[in-house]
């Protein structure tokens, strides 16, 4: 029988997004011999599809600004955010790793940062701050890559323009005022005049912003440690001591098979593996077994990629880990609608993540009345659908609005003016008719309800009030709105016809429940004990927030945390072998996260 080629490194990380590239890039900045095993034909995971935020209270960024909040400001209010999810440990290594975290990549690799000392928490428990506690991927010249430019995973297609991401904050900002700015007019019109000359180029957008900037960054950090970058390598099994596989008690997880262009390897890593696989987005049975609402599991649309299907999760399985799905929930939730894609494929997912807080546009049940705060956090939205949707009934919602609001920021995929209507009316996608009474037959909703709702949301709404749901009076509520927009930047009528809607799905930005692991990202058992040589970080580890979905970034900011504070204990795990090889490895302390952390 043929043997199977064996690699050998220190460090394997089966996965390419955020936190399986931060393990990495931190494990080889200490020295060790790194491989990064990734699934699909490129890199970045959901990551390069994200907006690229991350949670980091007490970040640098933010105390260069002189925002120094009180230092147990965070903690109370994840405390009040988490309740019984509260876990004192992970807080504590979020909070005093977060901001160690940044200042690491800052000092020893191509991360650079931008902050969102402006972006507020989703609510307003005690404890919330209005800003500080985010920062985001700085933009990235994909030039920088090299020939790795073309293994980055791309935007998310439905959410670009034509293929050109459009970053947070200002760009976006300039791209819904480009007709009402002459500044905005000429800030977009210079953003397509060189994404035209890339796209000719080079075939695709260089200036790369959000979680593709993030990526890219993670990426060139890695391969100047020269870490052994790897795509279609899907792992199939992990390695134990004593030649043990899969299934077996006992002994340190050494590696993993992993099929590289459908070649069987032997990887053996001498230090340990790291699980960042992505979570369970796209496996079936398990949306069935841990999604509530959807009994066959394909009664949601996830905005990750296809290839998400929970592998590192059944690894971690196979050699003991517990999967933890006693979460709050077991998703970020994000309201999603479903794009016509033509030519025999699958509708493609688009998230509504920014439009729901604008002035002028409703969401309302098939009875047509509001359900919810429109301009509340993705995941608050979809919480408050499920919750309201009797358990016979399709869980969706409509989104609604009239001309003018459409015509100024758009419906989903729908774009504003000056793009037309006409294609997104023929495809299906965007409904239209010249009254409310209409538009509810082509929606099958019930007309009496959506007029009576309308009537009476315009009765406040003119005077910038919601007595109903209160739109626009949380911090977050207003930084997503439309400041222009006055007495409330949430809150205007539907007035002039003809009338849009758009019909949302439940839908999530990625999975919550995964395998437990302790303060060091190492997996546990079902006897809650260390998984010897396993680590699992971003969505293959069950959610540090406990399923509750506190502020933006709260995904991608543990995820590269816990994925900095695994690549620490591996490296700590090597320096003790090297000392004593007979002294069973330890997680690293926090003055040994904070003296490794500050070294150079």
């Amino acid at each position: 029988m043929k043997r199977e080629p064996i690699l050998e490194c220190d460090v394997l990380a089966l996965g390419s997004g955020a936190a399986g590239l931060a393990a990495a890039v931190t494990a080889a900045t200490r020295g060790l011999r790194v491989m990064v095993a990734e699934k699909a034909d490129v890199f970045g995971g959901t990551s390069a599809w994200s907006g690229g935020w991350m949670w980091i209270p007490g970040n640098p960024l933010a105390m260069r600004a002189g925002i120094a909040e009180e230092s147990e400001a965070s903690r109370t209010y994840l405390r009040n955010e988490l309740g019984a999810h509260f876990d004192t440990a992970k807080v504590d290594a979020l909070l005093e790793a977060g901001p160690q975290m940044v200042e690491f990549f800052e000092r020893h690799t191509s991360m650079r940062f931008i902050d969102g000392n402006r972006i507020p928490d989703f609510h307003t428990t005690p404890g919330a701050a209005s800003g500080g506690r985010s920062v985001c991927a700085m933009p990235f010249d994909g030039r920088e890559l090299g020939p790795l430019i073309d293994r980055l995973r791309p935007p998310l297609g439905v959410v670009t323009l034509k293929g050109m991401a459009i970053g947070s904050g200002q760009d976006l900002a300039h791209f819904f005022n480009a007709t009402r700015s002459l500044r905005s007019a000429v800030h977009v019109l210079r953003r397509l005049a060189a994404f035209a000359g890339h796209k000719l180029r080079y075939g695709r957008s260089m200036h790369l912003v959000n979680g593709n900037a993030l990526v890219a960054r993670l990426l060139k950090s890695a391969h100047d440690r020269g870490v052994d970058l790897r795509t279609n390598a899907k792992a199939v099994a992990l390695l134990r001591e004593a030649g043990g596989e899969a299934g077996k008690e006992g002994g340190r997880v050494t590696g993993a098979r992993v099929e590289i262009e459908g070649v069987p390897h032997e990887v053996r890593a001498a230090r340990g593996v790291v699980l960042a696989c992505g979570g369970y987005p796209h496996d079936l049975a398990r949306r069935a077994q841990t999604f509530a609402y959807t009994p066959s599991g394909r009664e949601h649309w996830s905005a990750a990629p296809l290839t998400n299907t929970g592998d590192g999760i059944r690894l971690g399985e196979a050699v003991g880990g517990h999967f933890d799905a006693s979460l709050e929930t077991p998703a970020a939730w994000a309201p999603v609608s479903l794009v016509p894609q033509g030519d025999g494929q699958p509708a493609a997912a688009f998230p509504h993540l920014i439009e729901r807080a604008k002035p002028g546009v409703i969401a309302v049940t098939r009875a047509g009345q509001r359900f919810v705060n429109e301009a509340s956090s993705y995941h608050d939205f979809i919480s408050a659908l499920i919750g309201t949707t009797p358990a016979s009934d399709e869980v969706c919602a409509w989104l609604i609005c009239d001309h003018r609001f459409q015509r100024r920021y758009g419906l989903g995929f729908s774009k504003p003016f000056p793009f037309p209507t006409a294609p997104y009316r023929r495809s299906g996608y965007l409904k239209r008719a010249n009254s409310l009474a209409e538009l509810a037959a082509q929606c099958g909703i019930d007309p009496q309800g959506l007029a009576s709702t309308v009537a009476a949301y315009n009765s406040y709404a003119k005077d910038g009030h919601d007595p109903q749901f209160h739109k626009g009076s949380t911090p977050y509520n207003r930084v997503q709105g439309d400041a222009r927009h006055a007495p409330n930047p949430c809150v205007a009528p539907l007035e002039d016809g003809p009338f849009y809607a758009v019909k949302l799905l439940p839908g999530s930005l990625g999975t919550f429940a995964g395998l437990a692991t302790d303060a060091s990202a190492q997996v546990l058992g079902d006897n809650g004990q260390p998984v010897p040589g396993l680590y699992a970080v971003g969505n293959d580890s069950a959610s540090m927030m406990g399923g509750c979905y506190p502020s933006g970034g709260i995904t991608l900011g543990p995820a590269m945390t816990f994925g900095y504070l695994a690549g620490l204990a591996l490296a700590s795990a090597a320096q003790t072998a090297k000392s004593d090889s007979t002294k069973q490895p330890t997680p690293p302390t926090n003055s040994t996260i904070q003296s490794q952390g500050h070294m150079q």
